[in-house]
């Protein structure tokens, strides 16, 4: 699949039409060969089909209601789709009456006339990063069917790299469309959390909650985040390498890196320093706390647990039992343990504001291994409790600094392994500006 501007310029051109790249995607995923059944949640090809057709329509009279129109993009199924149940990927919301509006977010992308293709699947109610879902089944990793894609947002991930669509629309509470971009090779982008409005989306933790893309490139993934938030779609404009400023944050990310990840996180620094950037060593002593902070739940874990009480009392042995334990973790929170977290993390979070300041962007690798196999995961519950903590923790330190960051797929051979940068609060453009350059540098 071409990138989602080259998609728009074919289309202008009339090169191809809306059908023709919606019927590849719907016949990629009905594939049997393929892992369309457990890519997908739902399918919704009569419907796509119909507004693939309009959208030519509306092209050949002039009348398109943007440059990407017509391209078709998969959906999250935690996200509203009118006339369609958002079962979030669980057995306990099937039976759920069907929305009745779209999601704030995707009525934005249908007012620009992307089309909706599906519902992807995810882990059950977005709680993991390693993307599996005993419901739905989980679709195989791009670089090894034998492997996990990654999560929450895992389907998203899987439709991007397969094929099955131009764009994934996700979501990101600790790292759900990052770490799955990882593990797949794609790129993947979790905004600033309150730049996108959640409204229709089922809900994980609305401290962390943001509304994320993946797709084969940075300026895709800019593309749908301008969409997404109600802004003009803008290109990111590469930045002069000589005046990068990358700070390389040396604790807590780094620790028990597979040998594989540290290499590849080593060869892009050398590759980035040699191209004329930056690199500064910084530290943000601060992050070692998280494990401290969230061995009760923390803000996460007791915002998820209040969501999901009620429907957990009366529906436990519906839930995925690895989801539930983790969302019953936080039962035990006292009132105002919430409360005081927040405000620990103000505090933090301007303690970091101030050390990054100075730079465009943070650089980390996205997460610390390649994906796991998916034996080792469903042998033993221990093993997939410590990996899915693994998956997690460098991700989850943009959405505890209240940050912007995108993952990157890095130049190596075999299992991909993901590069990540992170702005400031709200620097969204400006960190789609420095994640092309590097982007750039990266594929010399």
């Amino acid at each position: 699949m071409t990138t989602v501007a080259e998609l728009a310029s074919r289309l202008a051109a009339g090169k191809n039409s809306s059908v023709e790249l919606v019927t590849d995607c719907l016949a990629r995923i009905d594939d049997p060969a393929s892992e369309g059944a457990r890519t997908f949640t739902a399918i919704f090809a009569d419907e796509a089909l119909a507004d693939a057709e309009r959208m030519d329509r509306l092209r050949q009279g002039g009348g398109a209601p943007s440059p990407f129109a017509g391209i078709p993009v998969s959906v999250k199924c935690l996200f509203d789709i009118e006339g369609k149940v958002t079962t979030a990927g669980s057995k306990v919301l099937a039976d759920a009456a069907p929305a009745t509006d779209d999601a704030e977010a995707i009525a934005r992308l249908r007012k620009a006339g992307l089309v909706v293709v599906g519902h992807t699947n995810m882990t059950e109610f977005a709680y993991s990063g390693l993307g599996m879902n005993p419901h739905c089944g989980t679709p195989g990793n791009p670089a090894d069917r034998s492997r996990i894609p990654g999560g929450s947002s895992s389907g998203a991930a899987v439709s991007v790299a397969d094929g099955m669509s131009a764009l994934g629309i996700g979501t990101d509470t600790g790292g759900s469309c990052r770490i799955p971009a990882a593990f797949c090779g794609v790129t993947g982008y979790k905004p600033t959390a309150r730049r996108i409005p959640t409204g229709g989306t089922f809900p994980l933790s609305p401290t962390f909650d943001s509304i994320g893309s993946l797709a084969r490139s940075v300026t895709c993934c800019a593309l749908a985040d301008a969409l997404l938030a109600g802004q003009t779609p803008r290109l990111p404009q590469p930045l002069d390498v000589a005046s990068l400023k990358l700070a390389v944050l040396d604790n807590y990310v780094l620790e028990n890196l597979t040998p594989r990840v540290a290499a590849a996180f080593d060869a892009a620094l050398a590759t980035l320093s040699s191209a004329g950037a930056q690199l500064t060593r910084i530290t943000l002593k601060d992050i070692e706390r998280l494990p401290e902070l969230n061995a009760r739940g923390g803000i996460l874990g007791g915002e998820a647990f209040a969501i999901h009480r009620d429907m957990l009392n009366a529906h436990e042995q519906d839930y995925d039992p690895r989801v539930a334990v983790r969302l019953r973790k936080a039962e035990a929170m006292e009132p105002g343990e919430i409360a005081a977290l927040r405000a620990i993390r103000a505090e933090m979070t301007a303690r970091a504001d101030a050390i990054t300041r100075p730079f465009d962007a943070v650089i980390m690798p996205t997460v610390a291994m390649e994906a796991p196999v998916f034996a080792d995961l469903d042998a033993d519950d221990g093993i997939y409790g410590r990996q899915n903590l693994l998956a997690l923790r460098n991700t989850a330190v943009g959405n505890f600094l209240d940050r912007c960051a995108i993952s990157l797929p890095l130049p190596v051979d075999g299992l991909p392994v993901g590069l990540m940068l992170m702005g400031e609060t709200m620097g969204d453009e400006k960190l789609f500006d420095v994640a092309m350059t590097v982007e750039r540098v990266l594929a010399m």
